[in-house]
């Protein structure tokens, strides 16, 4: 093979793109002085560039990079049950079985329900009828309203009737899920999980349904690090 000089290889795999005259590295140069001139400014980056070696090797101690390397992982994942409120693994797997015939239920009535006129009177009254409402909505809508309630929830305590929208938002959620989507579920459940360490006795109505969202977001939707220990 036909030896290539240096400047040729270079030259090949960085083409000049702009005809500069070669540098004359004798020449007097003087780095404190401004270039006065666009032709002044090229000779200086060439003389730069000519005083770079071609090839630029890192010393590094692999033995720092092991003791000082950082990673950062956000581990945020709900707070455990107080003792006594997390729910059994049978529990758990029943509540998945029901909702998951649910969301096929969902599926298979949905154009029905689409082509049927909406009743305002309603909305609230029971969870039925909240499904087929929600239901109707596309995607985009109800992300949105999952967002929306999310948002209030941050702030507020868990009520009843925002369980049942809750539940009908996630029975009406189409897999695999969205990035905004996976984003609100989880912090669905860290706030139940976090509503639910306020909760005085495990008695309390809130608490089996705090559990039924943690369920749902943790077991149906694969977020396994969300999940509570059995009881």
């Amino acid at each position: 093979m036909a030896w290539v000089p240096v400047e040729s290889a270079v030259e090949e795999l960085m083409p000049r793109l702009l005809p500069v005259e070669p540098c004359d590295l004798t020449e007097c140069f003087d780095p404190s002085v401004p270039p006065r001139t666009p032709q002044e400014y090229l000779r200086r980056v060439q003389l730069e560039a000519a005083q770079c070696p071609d090839v630029v090797v890192a010393q590094i101690d692999p033995k720092k990079l092991k003791r000082r390397q950082t990673v950062n992982v956000s581990l945020s994942g709900c707070q455990p049950a107080p003792e006594g409120y997390s729910p059994t693994l049978q529990w758990q797997q029943q509540q998945v079985a029901q909702f998951s015939a649910i969301r096929q239920s969902v599926n298979k009535h949905r154009s029905h329900w689409k082509s049927q006129q909406l009743d305002s009177n309603v909305i609230m009254i029971g969870f039925p009828p909240l499904l087929s409402i929600v239901s109707r909505m596309n995607q985009a809508t109800v992300t949105s309203v999952l967002e929306y309630l999310s948002n209030w929830f941050g702030e507020r305590d868990f009520t009843p009737e925002l369980g049942r929208w809750l539940y009908a938002l996630l029975a009406c959620l189409e897999k695999p899920l969205l990035p905004e989507a996976h984003s609100l579920i989880r912090q669905l459940a860290r706030r139940c999980s976090e509503v639910r360490l306020l909760v005085d006795s495990k008695d309390d109505e809130r608490v089996p349904a705090l559990n039924l969202l943690i369920c749902l977001v943790s077991r149906y939707f694969d977020q396994r690090d969300l999940a509570d220990e059995p009881s």
